[in-house]
């Protein structure tokens, strides 16, 4: 009795390891399918953008919470990004857990900038690094979603993806 219930837990190890490939080939042709090009639309006339985003990684269950003037603008996950519509001059964002880290940007009229948070180790918890970044970084990262609403602050600014769609909609076409 034994030795078939090993026997039958063996054959269900090997059936399990012997379809994973085919698993893990679907899931990259679904990833690839999902994969398009995230679309930013530019900012409005006379004001400034910047997509915050961050990355997968350490701290995967923190978030980072961006603010600006101790007024929350939204919350980033792993794996998730939000544009937020400025005045042009300059604006001091801050993220906070056990520590707490700050970007200074000078926004400019009709120009799209790019910030990165990511989680580094710390004592109890994560430390928020919030630095500039680079379009192609932003380009680089595979699967970022927007944040959801609830994720989203008081403060102004935090484009909601009805807004985004709009703004996409009222883009001339690209010749």
């Amino acid at each position: 009795m034994i030795r078939l219930k090993v026997a039958l837990a063996m054959a269900a190890g090997i059936a399990a390891i012997s379809s994973a490939p085919a698993f893990a080939a679907k899931a990259k042709s679904e990833e690839k399918a999902d994969a398009a090009p995230i679309a930013i639309p530019a900012p409005p006339p006379g004001k400034g953008q910047i997509v915050f985003f961050r990355p997968g990684g350490m701290g995967f269950a923190l978030g980072c919470s961006v603010n600006e003037n101790g007024e929350k603008i939204s919350s980033l996950g792993a794996g998730r990004y939000f544009i937020l519509v400025t005045e042009p001059g300059t604006h001091q964002y801050s993220v906070k857990s056990e520590a707490k880290d700050t970007l200074g940007l000078l926004v400019e009229s009709d120009e799209t900038q790019f910030a990165k948070c990511k989680i580094k180790m710390g004592i109890v918890a994560g430390r928020p690094d919030i630095q500039p970044a680079t379009e192609e970084e932003f380009r680089k990262q595979k699967s970022l979603k927007l944040v959801d609403e609830d994720d989203m602050g008081p403060a102004p600014g935090a484009l909601r993806p009805a807004e985004i769609a709009a703004a996409l909609a009222q883009a001339p076409a690209a010749e």
